[in-house]
């Protein structure tokens, strides 16, 4: 038993993270909810000691889904799920969403994603401070989300 929590654990994990950034989520604005998923996303899970296990996806771009289309900012935790054989079988994501409006400010961003992987990577911090770059802090830095959504999903 390696002392951390189960991958089943991490949405649990995510909404206390979330929880103990404001009194609400409809309070959250996205500097807070990425603070939190930093937070979260420093947490080690007990996974397989195998490359590319435990990953952190940053993603924004304009989507319709499952609703009319909105500004997505994504911030998702991936795992891989290995099978008794010790390959892959699929991988479970873990998202907390934040959709905002079709401001031609948010539309003209286009699409952007960049991932940072656990015991392959250099350093979580230098990952998250490289992102403050992207000019997606801009243009939602007086806005707040229509939702924010936190759900697991295999993939």
């Amino acid at each position: 038993m390696s002392g951390r929590p189960s991958t089943g654990e991490a949405v649990g994990l995510l909404e206390s993270e979330l929880r103990a950034a404001r009194e609400t989520r409809a309070d959250l604005g996205a500097e807070d909810v990425w603070r939190a998923f930093l937070r979260f996303g420093r947490v080690r899970f007990d996974t397989p000691d195998t490359p590319d296990v435990d990953g952190l996806l940053f993603q924004y771009g304009t989507h319709a889904f499952d609703a009319p289309a909105t500004f997505t900012l994504d911030f998702t935790r991936q795992f891989d799920v290995i099978d008794s054989d010790g390959e892959h079988d699929h991988y479970v994501q873990v998202h907390c969403e934040l959709r905002y409006g079709l401001a031609p400010a948010l539309q003209d961003l286009g699409s952007f994603n960049s991932w940072f992987f656990h015991d392959v990577e250099d350093d979580l911090d230098h990952w998250a401070q490289a992102l403050r770059n992207q000019p997606v802090w801009t243009a939602i830095s007086a806005l707040k989300p229509a939702e924010t959504r936190v759900y697991q999903e295999p993939v």
